[in-house]
């Protein structure tokens, strides 16, 4: 019977996982680790249990010890200084990413972090961004205690170059002042305006001024304060020679306001400001909901978001701390396991397995022996090792993928919208009826003239395009963001739904990047000879031998006698009397060296090759049905930097027709895309790693697949959490019928402005009649536009 069959499963008390055959017993609980154990201990005596109550098993596994001096570097002042947001004579502010937080637990025991330690005066967590903003007294603990202390208890800071060399954006709370006066005028004018609309008796004429005057003084700042937003948009437009859906709005909101203000002065009527406030605050209402997406997440991120802020430099035969810019030609670093590498460099100590895979997405470490070159970006998963720095940071090569020019590209949004492009031709239309309308009453009644003129213009107010185009967006990206796909903002939904070709990279996409699927092929491997085979493996650190190792799912206690591991070549040792091998074909066989097709490992005993094992990675949930409903509506491509072990599956699974690349380099992945746009195509690109870094911004439409959306991912137009991937079709459906409720509102505003302008030339159109039309034309817009993108959502199984 094999060792799971026996395991009885004990969860971790602290974290949850499994802890079967190595259960450390302590205050009558169970734990995985050592590390697990001192956490619960930690808190059970600065009393904060309670942690345990809130949610089960919310503890973060604590078997990866974090190396000693860490955070040595937050030590350094200068450091320090491009942290600190705040600081005085008693108090230090500064703000740590943890990327650990995921539950009501972590929140509630961040915010005591003050029982912790007493010199911690407040910590304050912003739980959608996972950051905790903590002020601490500096005269009696330092930075670099806060941060070990957070790291003791499972939530290591996550600190990169980008923390230091940008300040992080302040939010921008001048749109919410906006909204609130906004809304606030536009109550109070509806009131105030209510007793004249509905009749008011003669007795009390004289309130009528009052009230108008009042419904003046409260339109000032909505007009000079709240409608700002869309000046600035407007003027910036035509700056550029170019009519965006703003500059119909400002001009409608200037003449309705202009208009009432005369109006009042000559008491001649009370005017449209309910109407021109309501109309604000509305559109200031879709504008606050698109810009929530944009401030929760970061769709501009570069290589100094992905690098470390300091690393260990030896000088002198000394270690210190250096900060990431100061790195210079021909320094040593000392590179820790699971460190990245931060400059290209020349391996001077050490053996290096290095993870390449989010920088080339080839999916097996490079090993590399000393006096070879390794590149920035890549992570050690092996044992520390010392390289000697031949490029500085800002000339490696990973930098200089994220500054080629060819990917700071920008389309104008004005030059992809349909919106923009409907509302140039309906100012021009808009101008054209009220100067025609004027004239003609010019030489007919001039006494109709400016009445006749005004009001085809308030009448004929955009608004109802742009609400519907507004609010539409701004649910469609709410509906979205609760399915884990975040936008870059509104315009890219119109550009997902003009996409008609779809590429995909392959490892960490389309797959999960880990190895779950290992086949054997060759003469059977007896229960005797699985526990050598797991006894030799299980002396390496390499990926591959631990998978093999738990792939024969034996416990092994067999002495390994002459152990050696051949960096790039394989590992051999005596294990019970005999010789076993394991390792590259041409390494295990003798043959010739040569690429294989696929991730292979072979095995002989006694110099007899007994077979191989294939490793596969294992292809993320649905994505085979995902794909069959691509490719009905869409060309399908995958460009991947792995090997093509796995071609002939994906040729049989995206169709004989489907464009699929192997051992492809970022810059091939750019001119792909480059090529397929040149052809007329409308591209998407989904990646996950800095290999596709120039192909997702060169995409008409980059979507950055990620196990986290808080976690890096490379600059892009929208983040797609990775278990929402199979559900790709119906994002792309959804954003394509947010075109077609956008066209039915404003089908809807075009006979509402015919019915409207046919009176309003004749200049039949009471003030009232305005005034009542507006407000009934604004809200059967926000209905259809909510409605049918809720009922759009709905179908689709998305709400």
């Amino acid at each position: 019977m094999s060792r799971k069959e026996n395991a009885v499963s004990v969860q971790c008390y602290h974290c949850g996982e499994d802890c079967s055959d190595k259960s450390i017993h302590a205050h009558e609980k169970e734990f995985c680790c050592e590390g697990c154990k001192m956490v619960y201990e930690i808190l059970n005596q600065n009393g904060l249990c309670d942690y345990y109550s809130i949610s089960k098993n919310p503890g973060i596994n604590q078997r990866i010890k974090i190396r000693e001096n860490k955070f040595s570097f937050l030590d350094d002042e200068n450091i320090q200084q491009s942290l600190i947001v705040f600081k005085d004579d008693n108090q230090t502010h500064i703000s740590f990413y943890l990327p650990q937080m995921h539950c009501s637990s972590c929140l509630w025991l961040l915010e005591n972090l003050h029982q912790l330690n007493e010199n911690v005066i407040s910590c304050k967590v912003n739980f959608t961004r996972k950051e905790a903003d903590i002020i601490f007294n500096h005269r009696s603990v330092s930075m670099r205690q806060i941060a070990e202390m957070l790291t003791a208890i499972g939530y290591e800071p996550y600190i990169s170059l980008s923390d230091a060399k940008k300040a992080k954006p302040k939010l921008n709370r001048s749109k919410i002042y906006k909204l609130g006066i906004a809304g606030f005028c536009f109550a109070n004018i509806m009131l105030l305006s209510f007793p004249e609309y509905l009749g008011i008796d003669a007795k009390e004429q004289n309130l009528i001024d009052v009230f108008r005057y009042l419904s003046l003084i409260l339109s000032l700042p909505v007009f000079f304060y709240s409608s700002s937003e869309f000046y600035i948009s407007a003027w910036k437009s035509l700056k550029h020679g170019f009519l965006n859906i703003d500059a119909p709005i400002v001009l409608a909101v200037m003449v309705t306001f202009g208009r009432s203000v005369y109006q009042v002065l000559t008491a001649t009527g009370s005017g449209y400001f309910d109407s021109m406030s309501g109309i604000v605050f509305f559109m200031l209402i879709g504008r606050v909901l698109q810009d929530k997406t944009y401030e929760q997440l970061s769709f501009e991120r570069d290589y100094t978001s992905y690098f470390p802020i300091a690393v260990t430099r030896v000088k002198d035969e000394k270690e210190e701390t250096a900060a990431l810019p100061d790195i210079k030609l021909n320094d040593t670093l000392l590179i820790h396991n699971q460190e990245l590498i931060p400059a290209d460099g020349i391996l001077t100590r050490g053996k290096a397995v290095i993870d390449y895979s989010f920088v080339t997405g080839e999916s097996l470490p490079v090993e590399k022996e000393m006096g070879e070159i390794v590149y920035a970006g890549g992570k050690q998963i092996g044992s520390n090792i010392e390289i000697l720095v031949v490029k500085e940071v800002a000339q490696s090569y990973l930098t200089k993928l994220w500054n080629r020019e060819e990917i700071k590209q920008n389309i104008k949004d004005e030059e992809r919208s349909f919106v923009h492009l409907l509302a140039k031709y309906f100012t021009w239309i808009v101008l054209f009826l009220s100067i025609t309308s004027a004239t003609y009453w010019y030489f007919h009644d001039i006494h109709k003239m400016w009445g006749a003129a005004t009001a085809v213009l308030i009448v004929a107010c955009p608004c109802a395009l742009l609400l519907s185009n507004t609010f539409t967006n701004g649910n469609i990206l709410r509906i979205l963001g609760r399915k884990h796909l975040y936008l870059r903002n509104a315009q890219t939904i119109e550009d997902i739904a003009n996409i008609n070709y779809i590429v995909f990279d392959k490892t960490g996409t389309l797959t999960t990047g880990r190895y779950n699927e290992i086949n054997y092929d060759g003469m059977p491997l007896n229960k005797d000879l699985k526990r050598k085979i797991a006894a030799l493996t299980s002396q390496s650190t390499h990926p591959m031998s631990k998978a093999i190792a738990a792939w024969t799912n034996e416990s092994s206690r067999i002495k390994v006698v002459a152990f050696e591991e051949f960096a790039g070549k394989g590992i051999e040792g005596i294990v019970d009397g005999e010789l076993i091998t394991l390792g590259s074909k041409s390494y295990v066989t003798g043959g010739h060296a040569e690429r294989d097709v696929e991730s292979s490992v072979y095995i002989s005993v006694e110099g007899t090759v007994l077979g191989k094992f294939s490793f596969r990675n294992q292809y993320r949930a649905h994505i085979p049905a995902l794909i069959k409903t691509l490719q009905k509506n869409y060309q399908l491509a995958v460009l991947s930097g792995d090997n093509a072990g796995e071609k002939d599956f994906l040729q049989e699974l995206l169709g004989f027709d489907a464009h699929i690349l192997f051992h492809q380099k970022p810059e091939d992945k750019l001119d792909a895309i480059k090529t397929l746009q040149q052809k007329g195509k409308k591209v998407m690109m989904i990646g996950d790693g800095l290999n596709d870094a120039g192909a997702l911004k060169q995409a008409d439409v980059g979507i950055a697949v990620t196990e986290n959306s808080n976690n890096f991912t490379p600059a892009s137009d929208a983040i797609l959490e990775a278990k929402e991937l199979p559900q790709l079709f119906k994002f792309i459906q959804l954003c394509k019928d947010n075109k077609k409720v956008v066209m039915s509102a404003f089908i809807v505003s075009i006979v509402y402005n015919i019915i409207g302008n046919y009176y309003a030339v004749q200049g039949m159109l009471s003030p009232m009649h305005a005034a009542i039309l507006m407000p009934c034309s604004t809200i059967s817009i926000l209905l259809i536009t909510f409605g049918f993108s809720n009922l759009s959502a709905w179908r689709m199984k998305l709400k």
